[in-house]
């Protein structure tokens, strides 16, 4: 009886189900002790959870990016997937590796291991950065988890999956509407015997600011805690005081500190002497102080060109006694190259990816580089064999990611003239097209190397990387030239990164700031002085609980420390899992493209438990651009309700701010309203912040050009925005009436 009261469904009309299901479950009623008193004596049983109603959610969410599409992509057109190339499976248990190495020997005894090794190692990027700079770091864990643990158990010999952090833990909550978490713990029980590694931004954490120390070291813990065991600990701008901390605290943890040198520039060039042969060994030295354990080359562009990987390992191998640990990108179509002299000069271990999930913008194959080192008594030992099975159930699952993945179908060594990060490239040609931009791309590479020669020839990788990406976005949006930011600057708005940057809010560059250009962005601000992370007061963890708790979030410590580091982007998530439920149930196809009419899907919500769904029909919109999506439920019609928004409004279209009138404030980025710091009437002076808009994670405080008074506000929060619009109006006529 309780399962068919479980299973019924009843809308529309208020029933008594949650009480029956309360009595045919409470003790008394179970053991028969119940008398004529039991319902007046019982309370409990007038206490009713919140229904989950996951099937309703689950439709909304289909019937959604059905009609308007996933997220910032639109409306596409579903395409006819092949089946998925599953690899074998593997019978008997699982085979040791270096996971069980670290758990013996503990980090330092993992080193010398590391350095008595003949071979080299590779290091799989396949689960993180690969994905990352392919398709903007959209891969969902479902698809990871389906092959993870055949991964691991055909190649034990691996050094590590590269699988967490970097731009993978805001985009799981922003774009996949997935917890970083879960998928970290899942990886974690399926894989017992390959080191897990993640990328972490120093006193960034997995950020693009500066935290306070008590934040980066609780996640630090938390991650340890979940199954992080290689920490690849780098700061954007080479700064080693942004680093002492996480290194301590990876230590700490009884974890593996492998601290990076992020490489820019080009050490065989003379004239480019900023970031020499020098500068690397000198800061490998300080790191091995600092108590790395591996030092990592971090060539995050894929700058390093084969005969500078060559002196580079060369001259870090004689300067410390530490594992050489090769990280780059085959943007250039060199890495293979560049990966082979590193290997002759002695290197450790090598990043790679699986076949299909290399090349581009991505690492370097490994399936290739394990052939290329054939006669080489360096060859790893690897089965070549599962490496090329395994590429080809990729092969079958990028296809669902097409509308993310921008790889450029041939090697583009303009890389060494942009120097643009090859997990940033895919990200920031997504920004472009969302702000309309795409046919303007041209121009964005070019701005931003100009950009960063600007900024002081700037270390790029995030959060600097990023800061660069504004500044470039924010020039070409309104065609600004180098000659511009110094002519005008103090009449711009800069983007909020650009402006943190020169506070020295992540720190301070090598050689400092461009000090006229930091003059021009700080209008008069004082910058921070030391590290940022000395300026920050410690977060009362108690205190974010009881906030999320108040707001009906989860609670757990990963929970507040996510809230710490991205309290909209996880509060965001909170309120999607609370209107579309979990959606990582979902097949991906689905996910991305929605249903056709006719399609059918099984989505099973838990083990055991499965949802059949069926798109029957999408209706005509009517004149408020409403539709009506039907599907069937487990053989029951439902119907779901939602705006389409690709129908026409029929609104008047905002006017634009007139160039030549400095009091009307336009906005500089297409995107959306954030905050209004004014209304109209009120008295504003030169610098006084008027509105708040963000495009594409990229926050802008408008500032008033010139003192006077508010005469029109044209916007409000959350207001849809296209560049040029008039956001606001400002009389510097004094004597204007206020009304």
């Amino acid at each position: 009886m309780l399962r068919c009261l479980k299973e019924f469904r009843i809308r529309g009309v208020k029933t008594n189900i949650q009480f029956l299901e309360n009595v045919l479950t409470h003790p008394q009623f179970v053991e028969g002790s119940y008398d004529t008193n039991f319902v007046d004596e019982n309370n409990d049983l007038f206490v009713f959870q919140k229904p989950l109603d996951r099937g309703t959610k689950l439709l909304a969410y289909i019937a959604e990016t059905t009609v308007n599409g996933y997220a910032n992509v639109g409306v596409q057109t579903k395409p006819d997937f092949g089946p998925l190339n599953m690899p074998k499976y593997v019978k008997g248990e699982m085979p040791s590796g270096t996971k069980q190495i670290l758990d013996s020997k503990g980090p330092e005894g993992l080193a010398k291991w590391l350095q008595e090794q003949k071979e080299v190692l590779f290091t799989d990027t396949t689960f993180r950065d690969a994905h990352q700079s392919l398709f903007a770091t959209r891969l969902r864990t479902a698809d990871m988890l389906r092959v993870i643990e055949p991964t691991a158990a055909k190649l034990p010999n691996l050094f590590s999956f590269e699988c967490w952090g970097g731009a993978t833990f805001d985009v799981a909550y922003r774009f996949l509407y997935e917890s970083p978490w879960d998928r970290l713990v899942q990886f974690r029980e399926k894989v017992p015997n390959i080191l897990f590694q993640m990328l972490l931004r120093g006193a960034n954490a997995v950020g693009y600011t500066s935290y306070p120390d008590n934040v980066v070291k609780e996640f630090i813990r938390l991650a340890a805690k979940n199954g992080i065991d290689v920490f690849r600990i780098f700061d954007s701008l080479n700064s080693l005081d942004n680093m002492l901390l996480s290194i301590e605290t990876v230590r700490s943890c009884n974890k593996v500190a492998e601290a990076a040198l992020c490489y820019t520039g080009d050490i065989l060039d003379p004239s480019r002497d900023k970031y020499n042969l020098n500068y690397y060994v000198t800061m490998a030295k300080e790191l091995e102080k600092a108590g790395a354990n591996i030092i990592a080359i971090k060539d995050m562009a894929g700058l390093l060109k084969p005969e500078a990987a060559y002196q580079l390992v060369s001259a870090l191998k004689d300067a410390v006694d530490l594992p050489i640990h090769l990280h780059t990108h085959e943007g250039s179509g060199n890495a293979i190259y560049t990966c082979g002299r590193a290997i002759d000069a002695g290197v450790d271990i090598v990043d790679t990816a699986l076949s299909s999930m290399s090349s581009g913008t991505s690492q370097p194959s490994g399936n290739s580089l394990y052939y290329a080192l054939t006669g080489n008594p360096r060859q790893p030992k690897l089965d070549i064999d599962a490496m090329n099975e395994l590429s080809r159930y990729w092969e079958t699952v990028r296809p669902y990611y097409k509308a993310a993945d921008q790889t450029e179908l041939f090697p583009n060594p303009e890389v060494y003239v942009h120097e643009m990060p090859g997990g940033q490239y895919t990200n920031l040609k997504q920004q472009s097209a969302a702000l309309g931009l795409l046919e303007r791309w041209e121009e964005i590479k070019t701005m931003y190397h100009t950009v960063s020669m600007m900024f002081g020839d700037l270390i790029k990788v995030t959060p600097s990387s990023k800061i660069v990406g504004d500044m470039a976005l924010f020039m070409v949006q309104n065609n600004l030239t180098e000659e511009d930011i110094y002519e005008k600057g103090d009449t711009l708005s800069f983007p909020n990164s650009v402006i943190e940057f020169f506070e020295g809010k992540i720190g301070v560059p090598y050689q400092n700031f461009p000090e006229t250009l930091q003059k021009i962005i700080l209008k008069g601000k004082t910058p921070v002085l030391g590290r940022p992370g000395d300026t920050l007061a410690p977060v009362d963890f108690r205190k974010v609980k009881d906030e999320l708790e108040a707001l009906g979030a989860p609670t757990t410590e990963e929970a507040v420390s996510s809230y710490c580091l991205y309290p909209k982007v996880f509060t965001d998530w909170v309120k999607f899992i609370d209107q579309y439920g979990d959606v990582s149930v979902l097949d991906t196809p689905t996910f991305f493209f929605g249903l056709t009419p006719g399609e059918e899907v099984n989505v099973e919500i838990e083990p055991g438990k499965i949802l059949v769904i069926r798109l029957i029909h999408i209706g005509a919109a009517n004149d408020e651009g409403i539709r009506t999506v039907s599907f069937e439920l487990n053989g029951l019609p439902r119907e779901i309700d939602l705006k389409d928004k690709n129908v026409k409004a029929t609104g008047i279209s905002r006017k634009k701010a007139d160039k030549s009138n400095p009091g009307e404030i336009a906005a500089t980025l297409s995107g959306s309203v954030v905050k209004i710091f004014v209304e109209k009437g009120q008295r504003v002076a030169k610098g006084d912040p008027l509105v708040v808009t963000e495009a594409m994670k990229m926050e802008t405080t408008i500032v008033s050009p010139l003192s006077g008074i508010v005469a029109q506000v044209h916007v409000g929060p959350a207001s849809r925005i296209e560049s040029g619009d008039c956001l606001l109006e400002i009389d510097i006529n004094s004597q204007v009436a206020m009304k």
